[in-house]
Order: structure tokens, then C-alpha cells, then sequence
């Protein structure tokens, strides 16, 4: 009598496992991460192409007959394909009953998407993240170096001033000793102003009025320079990014040109200052007795030429590379850091991560900070959840059921052997199917081997040998192999078979019983006939593959002639399986199984939790 029965799962209850069930959490956890990459990854994308491009006119791709479409798009379009070809990668990398060589593929393709992934990531999450921050110490850098270069600057004119100065007391002195004793400029004369006074007069005049121009043209105008670059305000206007970056443009450029004006007006004046210094000092260094001669003074010419070559050195500018990091410009900017100094960013994020502070820096001499470290852990910790999520939850293996097709295919070839060897059955086909070791085979007799006068055995080896070669042309059995000629070390799989005939037997237990015999002697009356029996027992020959095959075409009935010469054929696998076993084993489920699936996809309801129905067993 047939049983109705409710389902074991209401429609509520269903949906409710729907919402709630491991895998759906884990899906969903797995789907937003995805986008949170995605995202990341587009944002990433789209900015640094905005940041490295010059022209406006980049920003749409022309296409035959005169169509276009944005950046943006085209964008999307790659994001989405690449990130969906990751989650592809990484899931099969770890998806159950997956081959080797798939994942060999598919995980190396994860990995490097993944790392495109990161590289464009890093650069959203560093402008979010640390942006702004960079953006202020950058501009604060750049006045700084710039005071830094102003302030050597000014040093370097109270050094000429310095120089100057003394030169000037000198000179005041031996005016003074030359009009009170006379002989200072290198020849003997009297007390007095006379002519070598008023030289002397002359020289102190020019060069106090050098120290003079230097004080008022050079020293203060530098220093009034400095004041006003040492109190410019390093802070941002704006509202937008492209306000903002165009405050910082102007400030950084008003600070560069400010500090190369007093660079330029630092070495101007001190080139015109050093080669009046120059021209005291030649005058002052004729002899007396020759053309040119008004006051001849050694020390001060020398003197002279000191300040003159402090005076005429050029002032150097080293000026940090300030830029702007808000925005696309700072997305491009934290991913060209990246690629060009990864070995530094992956040595410092482990450290980071073992509590260590960051102390590598870049090419360029910048320090990569904790902000850096924090913005490439967010990335990669996107990508880390989602491998996370596929080890936890990897993709089910395939169905193990061999195709409807290759089924019919082996039915009728076992069917055609059946029909054509005489009082043959499908139980008497199976006897031919041995497993051993990792392998299963196929054993038939040689078709040489059968007794010619046995029509019966005949027809029965033909009909064997047909189905092996309709089963090798399915690919679903294969001849022994020989070993590629690059593994000349090893045998071929025949070679091996028969030295596990020539073998000793490893599980033979009359070897085990005459030790334990041996090992715990008893008298000679309490010996029992079994013990007796193994001590006289001679060692046995390993059983291999061609002894058990011969013991299976024994129990199919073949004759001893048959049995031995026989053929084996190992059983290839189809995705993990044996189908033909599969087959001979085959009770009806498969047929029922299949109309089943077939009856379920004809019922099958839009509505994902299924309807609520009633069986009947």
C-alpha cells in the first residue's frame, strides 16, 4: 500500500536555512568582500588613469564608425571581468576532487590577479587612509627645505659679512699706522697724511662701502625673504579636491620661487661682490716700483681673496619632491610607490605585523610610515578573507555519475559480448573485472591461447577480445606502458607485474608462525599438529596481478590452456572514476536515478525555496 508522507523540510524552514545556513553566510560574506574589492580595485584603477593623464581628451576610446565610450566604463567592464575571473581561479584552486594540473593552472592565475588586485586596491586605501596626512607633510617638507636652504644662505652672507668686517679693521689699522709712523704700504715713508695716506684712505672708503652694499642690497633683502618664507601658511583652501590641488600647486610653487629667488639674488650679488673684492685686492697688490703702484698691502690682498671666494661660492637648493596625494593624483602617486619599492613594502609590513615599527623608506629616501603598512594590510586583508572563505566552504566536487551517453555506450558493448559469446551473463562478464593495488583491469584470455577445438571457448575470447578493443576506443581501457624513454631507471608497468610474481609473499604468515614458534619454543608433546604443519611449511610466492587474474578466468569457466596466456588491460579513469564498474554494477539505480532528475527538472519552480509537496513511497 503506498504512504504519503510530508516533506521532512517545510518551505519556511527552507528559507529559513536559505537566509541563515553556513553556506549562505559564507556566500554572502564571500559576496561582499568581493565588492568591497571590486570597489577598491575600480576606484583604484580609474584614479591612477586620471592621475598619469595629461590630456582631458584621454578620458573616452574612439571605436569604428565614429562611436565612443567613457574611461569609466571601459573600467568597469575590466574590474568586473578580472575579479570575477579571481573568485573563478580561487575557487577552483581549492574546489573538491579538482585535478592537479587544474590547480597548477588556476592557482598561479589567482595569485597574480590577486596581486593586480592589491596593487590598484593599495592605491584607493592609501588616499583614503593617509592621503591628506601626506599631503600636509609633504608641503610642510618643501618649507622646510626651502627655510633650510634660505637659512644656509643667510649663514653664508654673515660669513662674507664677517669677512668684510675684518678686512675693514685692517684696513682702519694700517691707515692709522700710516699716518702715525708711516711704511704700511710696502715702502718706507714719513708720518703724516701724505699720498700713501690718502691710498690707504681709498681702500678703507671702497670697502666699507662694499660692506655697506652687502648689508643693505644682499644681507637684509635675503633676510627679509626668509622672514616672509619661514611665516607662509602651509594649510589648503578649498572645498573639492581639484580646489585643493590647485591651493597646493600655488603654495608649493610660491615656496619653490621663493627660495630660488634668493638662491639667484644670493649668487648675483655675491658674484658682483666678490669681483669688486677681487679688484681691491689687485690694486693692493702692486709692488711699489711698478705701473699701477698706489699702496702695496699682501695681507690685505690675501684677505681680500678669502671673502671673494667665500662670497662668489653659488648657493645649491635641495628641495624635497612635494606632491599632491588627494584624489586621483594621490591613488597614482601610493601605486607607483608601490610596484617601484615592493621588496621595501613587504619587508617593513612584516615587521609591522611583529611589532616592529616601520623603518624601510622608498628610492627616493622617503620613510614608509604605519599609515602605508595600514592601508596595504586593508587590501590585502580583503583578498586574505576571501582565500580564507573558498579553504572554508571550497566549491563541491562534480557529479561522479558517468555521462547518460558513455552509460548506453558500455551497456551495449557488454550486451553485444553477452549476445555473442555463448551462455554468457552480465555476472560472468564481471568475473573478468580484478582490482589490484591503485588499479582495477580488465583480464581476458589471448585470443592465440583458446583451444581451437572448443568452439564455445572460442566464441566466448572473441567475443571478450572485440569488447576490450569497443572499451579501448571509448578510452576506458589502455594497454600496459612502457616508461618514457626520459625515465630510463624505470620499468614498464608489464616489468613491474611480473617482478611481483618473482617475489616473496609479505603477508604469508608461515614465515610469522615458525618465528613466534621459535621465539616460544614448546616440548615436543605439546606441539600441535598446526604447529607442526608450519614448521614444515615452505615459503610462498607473492601473488601479483597475473595470479589473481589467472584465479578469475578460472572461476569464469576458461580452461587451463587459456589461463595461461592471458591480456590485462588497466581501467582508465574518467574525472576520478571507473565507469564501466560502475555499469557492471549497476542494479536499475542509475536509470531510476536519471528519471528522477528528470521528473524533479520538469516540476522545477522559479521560486528558489522550492514548493511544498507530498511523496509516496
Amino acid at each position: 500500500m503506498a504512504a504519503t508522507r510530508p516533506a521532512s523540510t517545510s518551505g519556511f524552514g527552507r528559507a529559513l536555512d536559505y537566509l541563515l545556513g553556513r553556506n549562505t553566510l559564507i556566500g554572502i560574506a564571500s559576496m561582499m568582500l568581493l565588492l568591497i574589492s571590486g570597489f577598491a580595485t575600480w576606484h583604484g584603477m580609474r584614479d591612477f588613469i586620471i592621475g598619469v593623464s595629461t590630456s582631458p581628451a584621454g578620458n573616452s576610446q574612439e571605436l569604428p564608425g565614429g562611436l565612443s565610450f567613457s574611461n569609466d566604463f571601459l573600467v568597469i567592464i575590466v574590474v568586473f571581468a578580472l575579479t570575477f575571473l579571481m573568485w573563478l581561479a580561487l575557487r577552483e584552486s581549492f574546489g573538491v576532487g579538482r585535478r592537479l594540473s587544474d590547480r597548477i593552472v588556476t592557482f598561479p592565475l589567482y595569485v597574480f590577479l590577486a596581486i593586480w588586485s592589491i596593487g590598484f586596491g593599495y592605491g584607493f586605501w592609501w588616499s583614503l587612509i593617509a592621503g591628506e596626512e601626506a599631503t600636509r607633510t609633504g608641503l610642510a617638507g618643501l618649507q622646510q627645505d626651502a627655510g633650510d636652504a634660505a637659512s644656509a644662505v643667510a649663514a653664508r652672507l654673515d660669513a662674507v659679512k664677517v669677512g668684510l668686517d675684518s678686512v675693514v679693521t685692517w684696513s682702519q689699522t694700517q691707515m692709522t699706522r700710516e699716518e702715525t709712523s708711516g711704511g704700511s704700504c710696502g715702502t718706507s715713508s714719513g708720518a703724516g697724511r701724505g699720498p700713501l695716506y690718502n691710498a690707504r684712505v681709498a681702500v678703507r672708503d671702497q670697502i666699507a662701502s662694499l660692506r655697506d652694499g652687502v648689508e643693505n642690497s644682499w644681507i637684509k633683502p635675503v633676510q627679509d625673504d626668509i622672514g616672509a618664507l619661514q611665516q607662509s601658511v602651509a594649510s589648503l583652501q578649498g572645498n573639492t579636491v581639484a580646489e585643493r590641488q590647485a591651493s597646493f600647486n600655488a603654495m608649493a610653487t610660491r615656496i619653490r620661487s621663493r627660495a630660488r629667488d634668493i638662491a639667484a639674488r644670493s649668487n648675483e650679488l655675491g658674484k658682483s661682490t666678490a669681483t669688486e673684492m677681487r679688484a681691491i685686492a689687485a690694486a693692493v697688490s702692486v709692488p711699489p716700483g711698478q705701473s699701477g703702484f698706489s699702496c702695496y698691502d699682501p695681507t690685505l690682498a690675501q684677505r681680500l681673496t678669502q671673502a671673494a671666494v667665500q662670497a662668489d661660492q653659488p648657493a645649491t637648493l635641495e628641495l624635497r619632491e612635494a606632491s599632491f596625494n588627494e584624489g586621483p593624483a594621490g591613488v597614482a602617486n601610493a601605486i607607483k610607490r608601490l610596484w617601484e619599492n615592493i621588496g621595501s613594502y613587504l619587508s617593513s609590513l612584516i615587521g609591522y605585523i611583529t611589532g616592529a615599527a616601520p623603518e624601510g623608506a622608498t628610492k627616493s629616501g622617503e620613510p614608509i610610515t604605519g599609515r602605508d603598512m595600514i592601508a596595504l594590510l586593508a587590501t590585502i586583508g580583503i583578498d586574505l578573507g576571501l582565500l580564507a572563505l573558498a579553504i572554508l566552504n571550497p566549491p563541491p566536487a562534480e557529479s561522479r555519475r558517468p555521462q547518460p551517453q558513455v552509460i548506453r555506450q558500455i551497456r551495449a558493448a557488454v550486451n553485444t559480448a553477452i549476445e555473442r559469446a555463448p551462455g554468457a551473463t552480465m555476472e560472468w562478464v564481471r568475473r573478468h573485472f580484478i582490482y589490484h593495488k591503485r588499479n582495477s583491469y580488465l583480464v581476458i584470455p589471448n585470443l592465440y591461447s583458446c583451444d581451437p577445438s572448443n568452439e564455445q571457448e572460442c566464441s566466448k575470447a572473441l567475443a571478450m577480445n572485440q569488447l576490450a578493443g569497443v572499451l579501448d576506443d571509448l578510452d576506458l581501457v589502455r594497454w600496459p606502458q612502457r616508461a618514457p624513454w626520459w625515465k630510463f631507471f624505470r620499468s614498464g608497468e608489464l616489468e613491474q607485474l611480473k617482478a611481483e610474481e618473482a617475489a616473496a609473499s609479505d603477508t604469508d604468515l608461515s614465515a610469522i608462525r615458525k618465528q613466534w614458534l621459535k621465539d616460544h619454543p614448546k616440548a615436543e608433546g605439546e606441539k600441535t599438529e598446526e604447529d607442526i604443519a608450519f614448521e614444515k611449511a615452505q615459503p610462498l610466492r607473492n601473488h601479483g596481478l597475473f595470479s589473481k587474474a589467472e584465479k578469475a578466468l578460472t572461476f569464469a569457466g576458461w580452461s587451463e590452456r587459456a589461463r595461461r596466456d592471458i591480456e590485462i588491460f588497466p581501467l582508465e579513469d574518467v574525472e576520478g572514476l571507473t565507469p564501466i564498474l560502475m555499469v557492471l554494477a549497476d542494479d536499475g539505480s542509475i536509470e531510476k536515478a536519471e528519471a528522477e532528475e528528470a521528473q524533479a527538472a520538469a516540476k522545477k519552480s522559479w521560486w528558489p525555496f522550492g514548493t511544498r509537496e507530498t511523496k509516496t513511497a
